[in-house]
């Protein structure tokens, strides 16, 4: 299946299992959950384990999420995508180039890209980018080392380019109401799902107020 031909990021879960003191195996269960609860689009971040154990768990990973039709991507290693066959891969900006991803993986793989700034955004989408990832929006609750982006920035990076902006960090149902005037086309949460003592029940609601805030916006095609 091409997964990138109908990309949904309503709800993206991103995992960062170190962060969130989670096993494997865990990290499995909660993501099958996410999956059921209705998240369309799942990122294996995996900052501190070898390239073999990156490989073996985007396989297993995979297994779960293609159960659901859901596709997994992963964090910044193209290597682990192209060997793990996943569905693609999403860059930072330290990382390989958008332009290199797309060429190395491919027309039919998914190529996200973050972008803090409208240069970044515009390059990444002439370089072949499918989605930004612009954060972080509110103050996270795991261990990541990132750099604030206001509201305001958001707009204006979501606005200057024609592929989809999903905004990332701290976000939960108890403020996502902040975003509701942003043109965006979702987010990408770690803890509100992960953390979840029910991570299906949360996706489910958490994407019904998504797409309660988000409706009406011509770049959010929710």
């Amino acid at each position: 299946m091409n997964y990138r031909e109908n990309l949904d990021l309503t709800l993206y879960l991103v995992t960062d299992r170190p962060s969130t003191n989670l096993t494997f195996e865990q990290l499995l269960t909660k993501v099958e959950q996410a999956c059921k609860g209705g998240v369309g689009l799942v990122q294996l971040r995996e900052k501190e384990c070898t390239t073999q154990e990156y490989i073996n768990m985007a396989k297993r990973m995979m297994e779960v999420t293609h159960k659901y039709n859901v596709p997994l991507v992963v964090d910044d290693r193209v290597d682990v995508a192209l060997i793990a066959e996943t569905d693609g891969v999403h860059v930072g900006t330290d990382d390989m180039s958008v332009a290199d991803a797309r060429r190395l993986l491919g027309e039919s793989k998914i190529v996200g890209s973050t972008a803090k700034t409208i240069e970044r955004a515009q390059s990444s989408e002439k370089e072949g980018a499918d989605y930004l990832g612009t954060g972080a929006i509110f103050e996270p609750t795991v261990k990541v080392k990132t750099h604030r982006t206001s509201i305001e920035k958001l707009g204006e990076i979501a606005r200057s380019v024609k592929i989809p902006t999903v905004a990332i960090s701290g976000i939960n149902r108890g403020n996502i109401e902040q975003l509701a005037n942003s043109p965006i086309a979702g987010i990408a949460v770690i803890a509100a799902i992960l953390d979840a003592h029910d991570s299906e029940l949360e996706t489910v609601l958490l994407k019904k107020e998504v797409v309660r805030q988000l409706r009406g916006f011509k770049s959010a095609p929710l």
